[in-house]
């Protein structure tokens, strides 16, 4: 029987499927890695309010640690994909090995700076002298469990890599289950207080890491791919990952100069603020997870030459960001009297955070278009350019943010500042894209 011909609404429904497929997993994985820190904070909260004030500086230290070594996942999953798309599993899984040594030696590096450091880094987010001791004695357990952290980033970006996001799914569910029956057993049952939440939660960590490596040492024997490190390789993988530290850093200097204005705006700016960022970073892993199906789907078709399919498959997750942001946005106003009240009682932050929460809105379907030509460009290799754009994107941001309290503007002014900065995002990644110097085919870039 003649297969029917393609058109372009078969080719949508093609890359429909694909980006569902990979889309939704990557968001329930995606939610389930916050889930950690709140079941910690709801068991460490009844020990009392110095062990629970110790345990956020600490989780803190720790997310901004994982935040930073994040392009361990994202570099990875580029490079492996585009061998999959080339049809050479065995180098694609070699590729994914590289990146995973790369994660233990920083990991290793991490715990060796990190373990004598750690009251000082406490005492740099002022902790009190009550809170204090809980902090240090958190994070000196959890450093323990950086590199199965980062062993976890990088094997996840491993599997995105071969199309797979159920597995990372599964491992996070059961890496959550876990922790919270640790924290439970370890906290109450055993008598130790907050170490016991950190030892549960390394323990978890240790557990997820190594469900990860029986995955990928199961696919290398079954490829003939090798295990033992190399060091072109991990030099390799430690040059991509450069430029998406960079982009990762700018990104984290907006989000701190935000919260240090809202800061300077008062109490109640700030408290509003924070919320509102709650919230913005919820809708961010609804994109994200758009961003991360480009990542993988664009390595594919370009490691596989298929510039016309990479092509399409941007112009596809670009209406899926657009059609995104708008069901986000109108989410927003419609559920806000039902969400503000949940945050906060005092009308005086709810006024402040109404109109700023309105600007939000109006500006995901911005957000959206962004997160997805942003893990497009990240699918292609193209981290270079990123790490460009978004330094231009901090050195537009950081002087119309820091100018928001003289000029009189409030938290609404921000949060304009906080649109133009994803504005700026847009226009950087649209140029690029627009231009197809992305477009780098073969199973390297």
């Amino acid at each position: 029987m003649p297969q029917a011909p393609a058109t372009p609404k078969n080719g949508r429904r093609r890359h429909d499927r694909e980006i569902i497929a990979l889309a939704v997993p990557a968001f329930g994985a995606l939610v389930a890695e916050p889930l950690f820190v709140m079941v910690d904070s709801a068991v460490v909260g009844h020990l009392g309010t110095p062990q629970l004030a110790g345990l956020g500086i600490a989780a803190a230290l720790l997310m901004t640690a994982v935040s930073i070594f994040v392009f361990l996942a994202y570099a990875t999953t580029a490079a492996v994909a585009r061998r999959v798309g080339a049809g050479d599993l065995p180098a694609a899984i070699r590729q994914g090995m590289d990146g995973i040594w790369l994660a233990l030696l920083l990991g290793a590096a991490v715990v060796a700076l990190a373990m004598p450091t750690a009251p000082w880094l406490v005492d740099v987010f002022g902790a009190s002298d009550t809170a204090a001791p809980y902090a240090i004695t958190y994070l000196r357990i959890s450093i323990l469990g950086i590199p199965a952290m980062l062993v976890v980033l990088a094997a996840t970006g491993v599997l995105r890599g071969l199309q797979d996001t159920r597995t990372p799914l599964y491992v996070a569910i059961a890496g959550f289950t876990a922790n919270a029956v640790l924290n439970v057993t370890l906290v109450y049952g055993a008598g130790l207080g907050i170490a016991g939440s950190a030892w549960g939660t390394v323990i978890a960590q240790a557990g997820m890491a190594a469900a990860y490596l029986v995955v990928v040492i199961r696919g290398a024997r079954k490829h003939g791919a090798s295990l033992r490190p190399d060091a072109a390789g991990i030099r390799a993988s430690a040059r991509a990952g450069v430029p998406l530290l960079i982009r990762t850093l700018s990104l984290r200097a907006v989000l701190m100069i935000a919260t240090a204005v809202a800061a300077r705006l008062g109490d109640v700016d700030i408290a509003a603020h924070q919320i509102i960022l709650s919230l913005w970073s919820l809708t961010a892993f609804a994109l994200d997870a758009i961003a991360i199906a480009g990542q993988a789907i664009i390595g594919r078709y370009l490691g596989a030459d298929d510039e016309k399919g990479a092509r399409e498959a941007c112009r596809r997750m670009v209406e899926w960001g657009i059609g995104c942001g708008i069901v986000l946005g109108v989410l927003i106003v419609l559920a806000r009297p039902l969400f503000i009240p949940l945050f906060t009682s005092d009308p005086s932050v709810q006024d402040a955070l109404l109109p700023a929460l309105l600007v939000v809105a109006v500006s995901q379907p911005i957000a959206g278009v962004v997160f997805v030509l942003d893990g497009v460009l990240m699918g292609a290799g193209d981290g270079r350019y990123l790490a460009w754009a978004m330094l231009v994107t901090l050195a537009v941001f950081a002087p119309v943010a820091l100018l928001v309290p003289s000029l009189g503007g409030g938290l609404t002014a921000l949060w304009w500042a906080m649109t133009l900065m994803m504005a700026v995002r847009l226009i950087t990644l649209w140029l690029r894209t627009r231009s197809g110097r992305w477009i780098v085919t073969g199973a390297t870039r």
